[in-house]
C-alpha cells in the first residue's frame, strides 16, 4: 500500500549498471513487480540528468568504469540530493560495503539477489523516500532547490524579489519566454503546484 502511493506520486527506480544484460534483466524484474524504473549505462550519465529527476530510489552497482558507485554516491551528497540508494555488488565486498553504508545508503546486496531480498529493500528505500517528501523541513527544501541549474537559481531570486518576468530578463540578458521557460522548469523540479509552494521551498532551505 505505501509503495503504490509513492508510485503514484511520481517516485521511480533509477537503475544504473553498465553491464547491459544486468540492467535489462534488472529493469524486466522490477517492472513485473510493479515498479516504474529508469536505466543509465552508467555513473556518468545518470549524474547528468538527476537535477531533472523527480524523487527516486537509486539502485546502484558498485564497480562501474570512471565513475564507480561510491563516487555516483558521493557527487550526490555534494548537490544535496539525499535520495535512497541501494548498492549492488558482483562480490561480497565488505570493506565497500562498509563505506557505502557508512556514507548513508540503505543496503549493500550482493548480485544476483534473491527477488524477494530485492523487493523488500525497495519497499524500505521507497518508503524512505515518502517520508522525505512530504517532510516539511530545511533539509528536503534544500535537496530541491540542489536541483536546480545557475541560471534558473538566478531567475528564482528575481522571482523571490519580486521583480517582473521583463525585468529578470533584462537583468540576465535573455527574452522574456526564456524567463516563462525556466520558470516553468523550477516549479516542475522544486514539486511546486503553485508559485507560494516554490517561495516555502525557498524559505524552508534557509531556516
Amino acid at each position: 500500500m505505501e509503495r503504490a502511493s509513492v508510485e503514484r506520486s511520481g517516485a521511480v527506480i533509477q537503475l544504473v549498471d553498465d553491464d547491459h544484460a544486468v540492467r535489462r534483466s534488472q529493469a524486466v524484474l522490477l517492472r513485473s513487480l510493479g515498479y516504474k524504473v529508469q536505466t543509465w549505462v552508467d555513473g556518468e550519465s545518470f549524474l547528468r540528468a538527476a537535477p531533472s529527476l523527480g524523487p527516486s530510489c537509486l539502485l546502484l552497482d558498485l564497480a562501474m568504469p570512471r565513475v564507480d558507485g561510491l563516487k555516483v554516491q558521493a557527487e550526490m551528497q555534494s548537490r544535496g540530493i539525499h535520495w535512497p540508494i541501494i548498492f549492488l555488488s558482483g562480490t561480497a565486498d565488505i570493506p565497500h560495503a562498509v563505506e557505502a553504508v557508512k556514507r548513508g545508503a540503505l543496503q549493500f546486496l550482493v548480485k544476483p539477489t534473491p527477488t524477494d531480498e530485492l523487493s523488500a529493500a525497495l519497499d524500505v528505500a521507497l518508503e524512505h523516500l515518502s517520508t522525505s517528501a512530504t517532510r516539511p523541513n530545511g533539509e528536503a527544501a534544500k535537496t530541491r532547490l540542489a536541483r536546480l541549474t545557475k541560471r534558473e537559481n538566478d531567475v528564482l531570486q528575481g522571482l523571490v524579489e519580486g521583480l517582473p518576468n521583463k525585468t529578470i530578463a533584462y537583468d540576465l540578458g535573455i527574452s522574456p519566454r526564456t524567463i516563462e521557460a525556466h520558470r516553468a522548469n523550477i516549479m516542475k523540479k522544486l514539486e511546486a503546484p503553485t508559485f507560494a509552494h516554490a517561495l516555502k521551498t525557498v524559505f524552508e532551505a534557509h531556516q
